[in-house]
């Protein structure tokens, strides 16, 4: 049980291998219904590619946050991976809307589209995770 524990241990310290395979994932799984359907409008492939690496740098990077914080429990860098983990959502419902004939999500009482209110709290996310003191006890 500890070598399974450690070879986790050490999948999640190389950062490099886990951005491969977040990046085989996230292309594998939204290769037939995203960009395939897409692959001969120029323009528009470029427009989900930039959303599709957009994507993959905010899984990898919530991934690495949240590794983390696990290690050091730090109520910072929970702060900053629930920033990036709100990244994500954004980009997929960003992704979602370029590939997908459909308006905007808006929130009907105060008429924002709901990916900024959303990018609105990641912006909070960080700060808070930037400002925040942690107090050490000695």
């Amino acid at each position: 049980m500890q070598s399974s524990r450690a070879a986790t241990f050490n999948f999640a310290e190389s950062k490099p291998k886990l951005l491969a395979i977040i990046s085989v994932v996230v292309v594998g799984v939204l290769a037939v219904p995203v960009i395939l359907p897409h692959i001969g409008h120029v323009y528009m492939i470029y427009h989900i590619l930039l959303h599709l690496v957009s994507l993959i740098i905010s899984i990898f990077l919530g991934i690495v946050a949240i590794i983390a914080y696990k290690r050091n429990n730090s109520s910072r860098l929970l702060f900053m991976a629930l920033g990036f983990l709100s990244l994500v959502v954004i980009e997929c419902l960003y992704l979602l809307f370029a590939t997908v004939n459909i308006e905007d999500i808006i929130i009907p009482v105060v008429r924002i589209e709901l990916p900024h209110v959303i990018l609105f709290a990641m912006l909070t996310l960080f700060g808070i995770g930037v400002f925040r003191v942690n107090n050490k006890k000695s």
